[in-house]
């Protein structure tokens, strides 16, 4: 009795931690639908500022007009700025291990270049990270929530272009979950600063006017780059997460209701066995009397 007692106290516990893990299931089903909307949507204006820049400074050297800004120059790189993007929160499978497992790995390879490491920390998980192994960092961000807005990641910018335009930093590189799709978030390193236009050779060249100057467009647009950038990587950050613990409950579901299935198994045997012993020992204790 005390065995059976103990597989139904173990019973009722699984199937109490399968209604949580259910639960969180369904609230990070809901919040990575809004999280994937967002990030899906943020990619086309990024897209399109990216063209706009590589078609300003395209268009600028083949007029021979030149434009400059600081975030456009490249110089020997003795210092990166590495900003990396975590969750506050676990319970989202491998995502953190991962994130934070690569942002080590490209600390090291910079180190080995002979680069000096700055560090801007997003989120808990990988702010734990790197105290647990005694690495300091410039600046640490952490509860943005599930919605931030571009105001909330905007301080984030400002650090990094702070870094950077000063000369502290020669590179600044952004680490953080690339949202493929509801099962897949992939770590990238993305180069922030200095800004590289890529020239856009599938789009037919269109002459722009651009008023007042292309190096007045080209000041206002380089922050706002920078910022956008950021934003983005925030959302597919907000939306990796989501996905990938939704995906973990789910799976934390099915086991407990896999485990439930194996002990209510091993209970009914258990059962079974019980009764079979106590009817064969009524069955005795008659054949006992029935010989006396």
């Amino acid at each position: 009795m005390a065995n059976l007692r103990i597989i139904r106290r173990r019973i009722r516990s699984v199937q109490s931690t399968a209604k949580i893990t259910k639960a969180m299931e369904l609230v990070a089903a809901s919040k990575m639908r809004k999280a994937q909307v967002s990030a899906l949507a943020a990619r086309p204006y990024a897209e399109r500022m990216r063209w706009v820049l590589s078609d300003l400074s395209e268009s600028s050297s083949s007029m021979g007009d030149e434009v400059a800004h600081p975030f456009l120059e490249r110089r020997p790189i003795k210092s990166t700025l590495i900003l990396h993007l975590t969750p506050d929160r676990g319970l989202a499978g491998a995502l953190n291990s991962n994130l934070n497992r690569a942002a080590f790995t490209h600390a090291f390879e910079e180190r080995e270049e002979g680069h000096d490491i700055s560090l801007v920390v997003v989120g808990r998980k990988g702010r734990d990270a790197f105290r647990r192994n005694r690495q300091p960092f410039l600046a640490e961000f952490t509860a943005l929530g599930d919605y931030p807005t571009y105001e909330d990641t905007r301080p984030i910018s400002r650090i990094v272009m702070e870094e950077y335009a000063s000369g502290r930093v020669d590179q600044v590189v952004v680490l953080f979950p690339h949202f493929l799709n509801t099962v897949t978030q992939r770590p990238e390193a993305r180069q922030l600063l200095p800004i590289t236009p890529q020239p856009d050779h599938a789009t037919e060249a269109v002459d722009y006017i651009y008023e007042p100057s292309r190096q007045k467009v080209l000041d206002e647009l380089l922050p706002r780059y920078i910022e956008i950038q950021v934003y983005e990587t925030v959302l597919e950050l907000i939306a990796s997460e989501q996905s990938a613990r939704m995906v973990a409950m789910r799976n934390a579901t099915d086991s407990a209701d896999e485990l439930i299935e194996e002990l209510t198994l091993t209970y009914n045997k258990a059962r079974q066995e019980q009764i079979t012993r106590e009817l064969l020992e009524i069955v005795g204790g008659a054949e006992v009397m029935k010989a006396s």
